[in-house]
């Protein structure tokens, strides 16, 4: 944007003002914002690579703010740029993608970590989005207000995958990424903003604020994960849980339920319980029940079996969770062996629950949560009995 600005004094004098200046200070800087990535020549070469073509330069992602989009989406340039990548014509998981990528400035690893795929897959996908974008000519501009309806899902699925990779980091030292939450968390106010009669939206606002509360209480003094179980309570931020609450509740009001409003249902279930011994586990396996539903993930399964467990029915949860092991669908997600492991520690199965943390290490975790893999190992021992919690609710 600095650069943007640098051009704009250069050339506006000489030039004249153009007809729309804040469209063309916005397009200006994703222009050299592109320019930038381009030059970063080590991830281009490994994207490259994946596909086994020779090196050359793939089409930008770049959007042309008109001026009825822009009126829409005046006040937040970069929602305005999702909602533009977010095009009708992409199939709906690449669009989220590239918008993750080309947009949110997401590394292809990380991406590829958001859909549980493996980095080369990804890295093939996004290629193949850039060439669809080229050759059929696809016009990424921004949307008019009739428009946002149709990309609105995409949408809320970019702000959701943004702040999920914030809340728990695929790669890096931290555990948690706190410039990425902050931002989902300022573009989901941005969206109830412009849209607030959606409940989709708000639901997704609160769960996100109801999710980040708890954030201060997620890490040990060396940076370790802490048990949801665990957490002092005391530390949870308790104005963004009465926010959250508040909104899911006016979402409920309209009637419409969705998998955001039911997400946030279950996050409300956990951030408004007084005790870990007082959540209501029951509650949380129907919501599971409702959300597979309207979102038949091999994640949103992995999660339920995991709420099945802790609502009484620890073999049931179990068995769910071993049919999703035995697919191979969640190899890449180490959570799903993490929570299979302390499932099958409570059961006093030590041998298999140290083999389901070796699968979790041979996921490949990042270092916080390899060492609090390596920390739960340690302690497995015939004479030793299970701690409560398990690693995989939250």
């Amino acid at each position: 944007m600095q650069e943007a600005c640098a051009a704009a004094v250069a050339q506006w004098p000489r030039d004249g003002l153009p007809p729309n200046p804040r469209a063309w200070l916005i397009a200006t800087a994703w222009h050299k914002a592109v320019d930038a990535m381009r030059r970063d020549a080590l991830r281009a070469d490994r994207e490259v690579a994946a596909l086994g073509l020779a090196m050359r330069a793939e089409p930008a992602v770049v959007a042309d703010p008109g001026p009825a989009g822009a009126a829409v989406l005046a006040g937040d340039d970069e929602l305005a740029l999702i909602f533009a990548c977010c095009h009708p014509a992409l199939d709906p998981a690449v669009r989220v993608a590239l918008t993750l990528r080309s947009v949110c400035g997401l590394s292809t690893s990380e991406v590829a970590a958001a859909f549980v795929v493996d980095e080369r897959a990804m890295a093939q996908r996004l290629v193949r989005a850039k060439r669809k974008i080229r050759q059929a000519g696809i016009p990424l501009t921004v949307p008019g207000s009739t428009e946002l309806a149709g990309r609105l899902g995409a949408v809320l699925r970019v702000v959701y995958l943004v702040f999920t990779e914030g809340h728990r980091a695929s790669s890096g030292p931290e555990l948690i990424r706190a410039d990425l939450c902050e931002e989902a968390i300022r573009l989901a106010r941005g969206l109830a903003a412009l849209l607030p009669a959606e409940p989709e939206v708000s639901g997704l606002l609160a769960l996100l604020l109801l999710t980040d509360a708890r954030r201060p209480a997620r890490t040990a003094a060396d940076g370790l994960p802490i048990l949801l179980a665990d957490q002092d309570r005391t530390a949870w931020d308790q104005a963004k849980i009465a926010e959250g609450d508040a909104l899911l509740t006016g979402a409920l009001r309209a009637g419409r339920p969705g998998p955001y409003q039911l997400h946030a249902a279950i996050a409300a279930c956990h951030s408004t319980a007084a005790s870990a011994e007082a959540t209501d586990w029951p509650q949380i396996a129907a919501l599971y029940s409702e959300l597979v539903r309207h979102e038949p993930t091999a994640v949103v399964a992995a999660n339920q079996a995991v709420a099945v467990a802790m609502a009484g029915r620890p073999q049931h949860g179990l068995a769910m969770l071993d049919e999703l092991t035995a697919s191979g669908r969640l190899d890449r997600w180490p959570q799903l062996h993490i929570a299979r492991a302390e499932l099958l520690r409570r059961a006093g199965r030590e041998a298999e629950a140290l083999a389901a943390y070796r699968s979790a290490l041979a996921a490949g975790p990042p270092a916080t949560e390899r060492a609090f893999i390596e920390s739960r190992m340690a302690v497995v021992t015939p004479r030793r009995a299970p701690r409560d919690g398990v690693a995989g609710a939250e």
